[in-house]
Parts: C-alpha cells; structure tokens; sequence
C-alpha cells in the first residue's frame, strides 16, 4: 500500500511540476493574467479538472512560480552576505544574478513582468519575497562592526537599495542576453562599490 501511495504522490508532483513548466513556457509572451487555465492544461496534457487538484486557480498558480523562483535564492545569497569583505561579496552577488538569469530566464522575466503585474496575489507574493530579502541583507549589515551606529531605518534604507540593485540587474542581464553579460555585470559591481563608498561614510 505504501509503495502505491508512494508512487501516485510522484505522480502529483511531476504533474504539478508540468503545470509549472506549461505555464512558465507560455509566460514567455504573455502576463499572467492574460494565460487561461485551459492553456496550461491542455500543453500537459491534462483535463481541467486535474488542474485543481494542484492549485485554486491561476493566481495560486503562479504564487508558486513565485517560490520556485525566488525561494531558493535566500540561502545563496545568505552565503554571499558572509564572504569576507566588499570586494567578495559584490563578486559572488553578481555572479550569482547572472547564474540565475543564464539557467532560469523564464522565471527571472515572470518575476521582472509581475512585480508591478495585474494579479494582485502573486504582486504580493514578489513584494514578500523582496522584503524577506532585504530583511536578510540588512540584518547581515548589522552584524558588521562598520556598521556601528546605523539606525534600523537606515539599514532597512540600504538593504532596500540592494536588492533593487538585484532586480535591475536581474532584468539588464536578462534584455542584454548572453552577449551582454560581461558588460552589464561589470557595470553592477562598479555601482554596488559606488554604494559600498557611499556606506562607509553615511555616518559623517
């Protein structure tokens, strides 16, 4: 019993992820809230009564293109914070954008689409992920003996400047294409040293 049970849960998860994968693939020309239920099932293969037994409906569909996208980047980026000094960090951070963007354009061109798209649900789900990391990067600036002084509005202010920073550079890479990655992501560690001076004296 076991064993079935075993492979009809594998069996609902790679048809959830196929769900994913179609709508994902027909977000490479189209917002969500222009792609039906109909369209993403029927490039699986499936009925659309399959569809609700992995998701409410489109919205909660794409909440979840949400965290596939975004989720497993806190523990990347957590790594990044904690390399020692400046230069190392801006040079893993970039180069983890630029990972990302060359191996998942499709989930990096949904997040850059809805983030200010018209599904309210899944424009939440960004803006959360978005806070969570500026909540990360500014408690890891906390930790930072430079950082002495800083009130927790200014580091929620400088945090906040990062990973817009990472969401710009996100969408530069992404419009350049593989042709532009080495300029663009020369240009993101310039500016991210540019911060990095303007940090060290904000206090004065």
């Amino acid at each position: 019993m076991s064993h079935t049970l075993g492979i009809r849960q594998a069996q609902k998860q790679k048809t959830r992820q196929a769900l994913l994968d179609a709508a994902l693939q027909l977000l490479e020309e189209q917002s969500l809230s222009s792609v039906g239920l109909r369209e993403v099932t029927r490039a699986v293969g499936v009925a659309p009564t399959a569809f609700y037994r992995h998701f409410k409906d489109m919205a909660d569909l794409g909440v979840a293109l949400v965290e596939e996208a975004l989720g497993s980047l806190h523990l990347t980026i957590g790594e990044a914070l904690r390399e020692a000094g400046d230069g190392a960090r801006i040079d893993r951070t970039v180069a983890l954008i630029a990972e990302l963007v060359r191996t998942s354009p499709g989930h990096v061109r949904f997040v850059a689409r809805e983030r200010h798209g018209g599904v309210a649900p899944v424009r939440e789900a960004i803006g959360e992920q978005l806070r969570r990391f500026a909540d990360e990067v500014a408690a890891a600036f906390a930790q930072r003996p430079e950082m002495a002084g800083w009130s927790e509005d200014d580091l929620q202010m400088l945090a906040g400047v990062y990973v817009d920073h990472m969401v710009m550079t996100a969408s530069a890479l992404l419009e350049a294409g593989p042709e532009g990655e080495e300029r663009i992501s020369s240009l993101a560690r310039r500016q991210l040293r540019l911060v990095g001076l303007g940090r060290i004296h904000w206090l004065d």
